[in-house]
């Protein structure tokens, strides 16, 4: 396995770590206080291309692959985490269905504008019954002629008030459960599509999650996602596809975090001296460095197996468990080294605190994804003992 970035890696990665923290964190406070991230900065982000990662360069996009995104969505991960998720939301699961199961005139006909972030791409899965499983959709898709009737609703659709391609998952066939399900590509004008208000969250201000309602939503039968049926199978595609940048982000905020820890305990005196020489206070940073670094091998070896075609849904399911998981240690601790400023909100520490504790929900919960490497390590055992039941 090699890791090594190309040098036109490297210079994307050095030019988004430049803007990342001296255009984007200035403004990071003000992102949480406004919810809202300031329009220049998308802008600017359109310019460097950052909505184009998972695209490829025929359709106007970087294509950087896995290992490329996964280094650029690190740099993105040390700043504000509702800037990150409007980025990653697009170029992760809002367009990876389109660029691996898109037939060649839906990728002519979205993927240039989502490239250049004319359009912005959300994945429409969850629903009130339909979270953490995800084959129990209610919102049905009804063939009539050349077009399908969607009626249902969904929840927490992250980046859905300003984007314009949907990757919708209904019912096409109740009786057939999981099997039933199709993958559909929905415009924000489809008639009967309705976006709903803008959910309150904990963390993550900035960066919206909102319900969607389909009321006699009417799509063209040819803008079904892949195959009938395959709806599925295809968002767990999608999903696992998007975990790696997902543990990439997490690996990214987590580096912020001992960055600023470790500035603080050289520079905060307590009994006179640096609370750096504390050894419980080494011993925390040393624990914090060792998860990031682990987290970091295993990101990228992910990356890389996902560049090289192979099969990472056990392996996908780990890393945005491990990412997850670490960034809400690696968070906590830093939090307690800071004491009290690291409970205020003028401090960036408090800010990840809150933002770290979605990862373990979003994109798949910590459970479901101990479910998923189950499932996998059961499917390797039964391949290696033929008659034992599945």
């Amino acid at each position: 396995m090699n890791f090594e970035l190309s040098e036109d890696i490297l210079e994307i990665k050095k030019t988004v770590r430049d803007f990342v923290y001296n255009e984007v964190d200035p403004y990071a406070n003000q992102i949480e206080e406004d919810d809202e991230i300031p329009q220049f900065i998308i802008d600017k982000s359109k310019e460097m291309g950052l909505f184009g990662l998972s695209i490829p360069e025929e359709y106007g996009g970087l294509g950087v692959g896995m290992v490329g995104k996964c280094a650029i969505f690190e740099e993105l991960g040390k700043t504000s985490n509702s800037y990150t998720t409007l980025i990653g939301g697009h170029g992760g699961i809002g367009t990876v269905g389109i660029v691996e199961m898109g037939n060649e005139e839906q990728k002519r006909k979205y993927l240039p504008k989502l490239a250049s972030g004319e359009y912005i791409g959300a994945f429409v899965l969850t629903e009130p019954s339909a979270g953490s499983d995800a084959a129990n959709l209610k919102t049905q898709a009804v063939r009539k002629g050349d077009k399908y009737i969607l009626n249902g609703s969904k929840h927490y659709i992250t980046n859905a008030p300003i984007a314009s391609v949907f990757t919708v998952m209904a019912v096409t066939d109740p009786s057939k459960g999981a099997k039933g399900i199709t993958s559909f590509i929905v415009e924000k004008d489809n008639p009967g599509l309705i976006i709903g208000k803008n959910e309150e969250k904990m963390g993550l201000r900035g960066v919206h999650s909102v319900e969607l309602y389909f009321e006699d939503c009417e799509v063209d039968a040819k803008d079904i996602l892949g195959e009938e049926g395959k709806g599925y199978v295809n968002a767990l595609k999608i999903l696992a596809n998007g975990r790696a940048g997902l543990a990439a982000r997490n690996l990214g905020s987590c580096e912020r975090l001992l960055e600023l820890t470790i500035d603080f305990a050289m520079e905060r005196v307590q009994f006179g001296k640096p609370i750096f020489e504390q050894q419980i206070i080494q011993h925390y940073l040393a624990e914090m460095a060792l998860e990031i670094e682990t987290l970091r091998s295993f990101t990228y070896k992910v990356a890389w197996m996902v560049d090289q075609g192979q099969n990472v849904i056990k392996e996908a399911a780990m890393a945005k468990l491990l990412g997850s998981e670490v960034y809400g240690r690696v968070a906590d601790k830093a939090v307690q080294i800071h004491g009290g400023l690291g409970y205020m909100k003028s401090y960036p520490i408090e800010r990840f605190y809150r933002d770290a504790r979605i990862a373990r929900i979003y994109e798949g919960t910590s459970e479901i994804q101990k479910n998923i490497i189950a499932s996998q390590l059961r499917k390797a055992y039964n391949a290696k003992n033929v008659n034992v039941p599945v």
